[in-house]
């Protein structure tokens, strides 16, 4: 009987904080289906991303590499021309690999043009998406305003509302995030106030879904042949708005105490001081933005939650659980008013942890299946396990993360990671300009071990916190002089890490030791005197009387 293929099924939510599942320990948000695949795999509590914002998070995910290596190091920073990504490595083991959703990818359109590259063209097509067949590209970046849009290409989804029947040329802004008053006047979704309104879509007609049922007829297209799809939902980022019946399912009891102290604002370091000054920092340190919105987050968890429910029972239904592996994670979390922050950015567990949950169907990680792994993982860490997964090599000169099949077989991983890394790029934040940083010094760096957290901030003093003692990371340890010990250890590991070999990725470490010695042997003779001092096999036949006239008689 001949092998049946081997499939990957890559679930990524947008901005899910880690400990946002019921599996994670939340008290009362309910996934029992996202559970159930925790139950079936393995949960990696301590996930890191590359970078705790979506465009560089998201390549680094697709390239297997830390953004200091590919480049792309903020929302609409282009993916260098010549950058291999998924597609690039899983396509020659024959795994069509495609994309329902969200990347965020910003093409190299310079690069492309430099390199003669059509756009139009399939090898062009890959370029510009990541290296993903582009089945649904749809990043849920639609809104407007006197500049136009922010995303100029129209998405399918926007033409499936019309055709069914919701009017006007911005059905993503009028009708899936947006509400309404009693008296029918539109009530925008990006309006924080508003998150407490359902939004005017019907349920079944929102972006989650549908994106689900887009996916799920990618999988019947594909028939037998391997593929690695890549569904990538848009919620529950903002706007923070979702349909009926979810807006109604949880309310402001519901809404955990927020993770935060005075002292943080007391004597903050200067970047979070000015993080925390952003309209969104303030924005969500008032409770009556917390308690409208988080609900409204929970309700989109609680539809992804029922869309993987879906799923899980259509590729049930088709036989294919056995031979799928499934992945479920996020590209950063969502501050939600701890640490006096909005949005994402910073490097506290809010932000840059994130969920991650691997089913692998191979009967070696049976003595895995509903555990929970503490190990240092970061989101570079799949590209090389879906590699080994379909039956490839991970090329490490190429991709810096490191497979996780050791730890889902149950195997001792060698030399496994004593350090996570992340890293932020805040250029084009108003910090900079108000801190008066330039561009290319606008740089952060997280190194976190089991049990400290160290952030250098390039021109500034750095952050420290103790995991252990003060695991809500409230206390910044960074300026006491108490541990200083602490900080030039970390500092060491970081100084390390930035003196990897990290562009050397045409050639392998194999073909480098090959390369030692054969110039010698191909007639590069450098520092001999004379032919004496030749080894035999290296005199050429045209050289061997002079040879032999310095032989002694």
């Amino acid at each position: 009987m001949a092998q049946r293929a081997r499939n990957i099924l890559f679930i990524m939510c947008d901005q899910l904080r880690w400990d946002y599942l019921s599996c994670a320990g939340h008290p009362t948000l309910r996934t029992p289906n996202i559970d159930a695949l925790a139950a079936r795999g393995v949960r990696f509590a301590r996930a890191y991303c590359q970078s705790p914002i979506c465009g560089s998070s998201r390549m680094s995910f697709y390239t297997g590499r830390y953004v200091q290596s590919h480049g792309a190091a903020w929302n609409n920073f282009p993916l260098k021309a010549g950058e291999m990504t998924l597609g690039d490595h899983l396509r020659p083991l024959g795994v069509r690999t495609a994309l329902v959703g969200k990347t965020h990818m910003k093409a190299d359109v310079d690069g492309m043009a430099r390199l003669g590259i059509d756009p139009q063209s399939v090898i062009g097509v890959r370029v510009a998406e990541c290296g993903f067949e582009p089945y649904e590209r749809d990043d849920g970046l639609h809104g407007s305003g006197p500049d136009g849009k922010y995303d100029p290409r129209a998405p399918r989804y926007e033409r499936y509302l019309n055709e069914l029947g919701y009017a006007g040329d911005a059905p993503w802004d009028d009708w899936a995030n947006a509400g309404e008053d009693d008296d029918g006047n539109l009530l925008s979704g990006w309006l924080l106030k508003h998150s407490r309104r359902p939004a005017r879509v019907r349920e079944e007609h929102s972006e989650t879904p549908y994106m689900t049922r887009r996916a799920m007829r990618f999988i019947e297209d594909a028939g037998d042949a391997p593929w690695c799809l890549h569904l990538s939902y848009i919620k529950p980022h903002w706007p923070y708005i979702v349909p009926a019946p979810y807006h109604a399912m949880y309310d402001e009891k519901d809404v955990v105490p927020a993770v935060r102290s005075e002292a943080e604002r007391a004597d903050p370091h200067p970047i979070f001081r000015e993080f925390m000054n952003h309209r969104v920092g303030k924005a969500f340190s008032r409770d009556e933005v917390r308690e409208a919105v988080i609900p409204a987050y929970m309700g989109l968890i609680a539809q992804i939650d029922d869309q993987i429910g879906v799923l899980m029972r259509f590729l049930e239904g088709r036989g294919l659980m056995e031979d799928t592996m499934i992945v479920f994670t996020s590209d950063h979390g969502d501050y939600l008013g701890d640490h006096w922050l909005g949005e994402k950015d910073l490097f506290h567990d809010a932000s840059v942890r994130i969920p991650l949950i691997v089913v692998d169907p191979l009967p070696q990680a049976d003595a895995t299946r509903g555990t929970v792994s503490d190990a240092l993982v970061e989101s570079i860490d799949l590209a090389p396990t879906f590699v080994e997964f379909c039956g490839g090599d991970p090329i490490p000169h190429r991709l810096e993360g490191r497979a996780l099949q050791a730890l889902l077989h149950h195997r001792e991983p060698q030399q496994w990671r004593r350090y996570a890394i992340s890293e932020y790029d805040y250029s084009v934040s108003p910090t900079a300009r108000v801190l008066g940083v330039r561009p290319m010094d606008a740089r952060m760096f997280m190194v976190a071990d089991e049990r400290w957290k160290y952030v250098h901030a390039e021109g500034f003093r750095p952050m420290l916190f103790d995991l252990e003692k003060d695991p809500q990371e409230l206390a910044d340890l960074g300026a006491d002089p108490a541990f200083a010990g602490e900080r030039a250890r970390l500092l060491d590991a970081l100084n390390l890490w930035a003196r990897r070999q990290s562009q050397r990725t045409a050639l392998s470490e194999e073909q480098i030791l090959g390369m030692r010695g054969r110039s010698l042997r191909r007639g590069i003779l450098l520092g001999f005197w004379d032919e004496a001092e030749l080894p035999d096999e290296l005199v050429h036949e045209k050289w061997r009387g002079a040879r032999r006239a310095l032989e002694p008689r």
